[in-house]
């Protein structure tokens, strides 16, 4: 009966959000699966902060590792470290979420463990099975791992947030010593610059309402003279479509869709998006969708729970007003 290894994924020791929802999964898998164990490991500065906070959500044993080969995210280091930790821990099962870094790595992982991958997860089955989309949400395929090493990413909207439980588990550092390919070397790259990028506003994959502009909006400067103080008011985070992203009106980090981010929002409002299937993919979970387009005919009007036909160059001022006022 082997275990489940929940790859951790924090800033600076502050757990992210997503993988607390990773954790709900692993939890699922490790029912429908007949694990024995969830263990976890948590990599880079403030992974000691995170292994131990980790432990106290039911984990039996976390590994953590400082190094300064991890001290910005490179895919190689990082791959190696889970699978050493999934060998240390006796895990055959590595569960991580589908963020930018989890999609990167975890293939890596299964390549090094010989396993194979699971992707984007939102569901497991009783009887073991996992349920995951396709062509953009269109197909629900359910599907089977048959390898005895598995690797799945979970869709960071899928499941709940998994809350502590039973008693903290051991916490130690991970023995790089474990892997002898394990240590700076020139073939995992050399990082020449590292600019993270900051905001007030709410991270897209954490934030419980979500602003997002299309390329109706015209330009970046629209974008800030528009969205943003909406989005300020109602402490929201910003998003864009890929045409506006395309366009060159906001940064690739703000993009939501199947290329793009995955998110839940409890309220998410789209703003002269038109609703291409990609978009779509990436927001149509969340709990209220409102709409503003001028074209009555825009796809985004079919998921949508409220929709307002009109301009938004007149209809985002006139919201703002109202949410100021009360």
């Amino acid at each position: 009966m082997g275990k489940v290894l929940l790859y951790i994924q924090h800033d600076a020791g502050r757990i992210l959000k997503g993988t607390l929802v990773a954790l709900s999964a692993a939890r699922e898998l490790k029912a429908a699966w007949g694990a024995s164990d969830i263990v976890g490991v948590a990599l880079g500065a403030g992974a000691t902060l995170a292994a131990q906070e980790m432990a106290t959500y039911g984990l039996t044993a976390v590994k953590w590792s400082e190094d300064a080969l991890f001290a910005q995210y490179r895919a190689e280091p990082f791959a190696r470290a889970i699978a050493l930790a999934s060998r240390d821990l006796g895990a055959d099962t590595v569960v991580g979420l589908a963020s930018s870094t989890g999609k990167d790595v975890l293939p890596r992982v299964a390549v090094l463990l010989d396993g194979a991958q699971a992707s984007e997860i939102i569901g497991v089955n009783a009887d073991g099975s996992l349920r995951r989309p396709m062509y953009a949400g269109n197909i629900i395929a359910d599907v089977e791992i048959l390898s005895p090493a598995r690797v799945v990413s979970v869709r960071g909207t899928a499941f709940g947030v998994a809350g502590k439980e039973g008693s903290a588990g051991a916490v130690s550092e991970l023995d790089l010593k474990g892997d002898p390919e394990l240590h700076e070397q020139p073939r995992f790259g050399q990082i020449v610059s590292y600019e993270q990028s900051k905001a007030d506003r709410p991270e897209l994959s954490d934030a419980e309402i979500v602003i997002s502009g299309g390329r109706a909006l015209g330009s970046a400067e629209n974008f800030e003279k528009i969205l943003f103080p909406l989005a300020d008011a109602l402490k929201a985070a910003v998003g864009a479509s890929r045409a506006a992203v395309d366009s060159g009106y906001a940064p690739n980090d703000w993009q939501v869709g199947q290329t793009g981010k995955v998110v839940a929002p409890n309220l998410y409002i789209a703003v002269g998006v038109s609703g291409a299937i990609q978009h779509l993919a990436g927001m149509k979970d969340s709990k209220v969708i409102v709409a503003i387009n001028k074209d009555p005919d825009a796809p985004i009007f079919e998921v949508a729970d409220y929709g307002l036909v009109g301009d938004l160059f007149q209809v985002v001022p006139e919201l703002l007003s109202l949410v100021k006022n009360g």
